[in-house]
């Protein structure tokens, strides 16, 4: 894929498996404006920087709380968040779209991140409520005798010490998200400017398959994995430090 992007079209048709005999970096130019990739890629980019914000907030706290606490019901309420794995998106496209729809959140950047992050709690909170109770309690206790309250012990104690694991969860989340078509193509429909990469990477496979420009759609799709590549070589320590964790503890 990365060698193609960078071949003409003839080049890819002769020989796909060859080097490239230049490199021919007006594709990704063309890919990134006259495909409007750039713009896609932004738009994903706000999307999933405010769902994986949201859901990581809303999943850490649920997590610490179900894993610190005792309180009447809990196992219920732990149990119904669970219960979220088990369903998969193509149940709910139908009473979701007339839901969002009528909320008002329709083919809007807004609608989508709720959804986006309503669908990444379960496995957020399953994953980090075994995390946060592989930490040690004498930390937190010692934290409440100098007179830490919950708020403090949660920001100031207890996430730093959860680092390895939020990182993991949130590089899980972030790949779901960057790579979600299905959600984005019910939610956001009409306006263009508004779609997320995959649609756009969709739309520009459907018109390359017909105009032959498979340089570009090369190019559009090297595009949207660099990302990937590079949060992942960026934390891929955190990452195993923090699947490791709770198997160590």
């Amino acid at each position: 894929m990365f060698l193609s992007s960078f071949k003409t079209n003839g080049e890819i048709l002769a020989d796909p498996w060859g080097l490239p005999e230049a490199l021919h970096l007006d594709n990704w130019a063309r890919a990134w404006t006259g495909a409007h990739i750039g713009r896609y890629f932004l738009n994903s980019l706000v999307v999933v920087a405010g769902s994986v914000s949201l859901t990581m907030l809303m999943g850490a706290t649920a997590a610490y709380v179900f894993a610190r606490y005792e309180f009447r019901g809990r196992q219920f309420v732990y149990y119904l968040f669970v219960g979220g794995l088990m369903f998969p998106v193509f149940l709910a496209l139908v009473p979701l779209f007339f839901v969002v729809r009528n909320a008002g959140l329709f083919n809007t950047w807004l609608g989508l991140i709720l959804v986006y992050a309503a669908y990444s709690l379960p496995f957020t909170v399953f994953f980090l409520t075994a995390f946060f109770r592989t930490l040690p309690t004498s930390v937190a206790e010692a934290a409440m005798v100098d007179g830490c309250g919950h708020f403090r012990l949660f920001f100031r104690v207890m996430l730093p010490m959860a680092r390895p694991g939020l990182i993991s969860v949130a590089i899980f989340n972030f790949l779901s998200h960057w790579n979600q078509f299905l959600l984005p193509q019910v939610l956001m429909q009409g306006d263009e400017s508004k779609w997320m990469l995959a649609q756009g990477l969709f739309a520009l496979s459907v018109s390359q398959g017909y105009a032959g420009d498979y340089a570009r759609l090369f190019a559009g799709l090297s595009i949207a994995v660099l990302p990937v590549l590079a949060i992942y070589v960026a934390f891929q320590r955190q990452v195993q430090t923090g699947l490791t964790a709770g198997q160590l503890k």
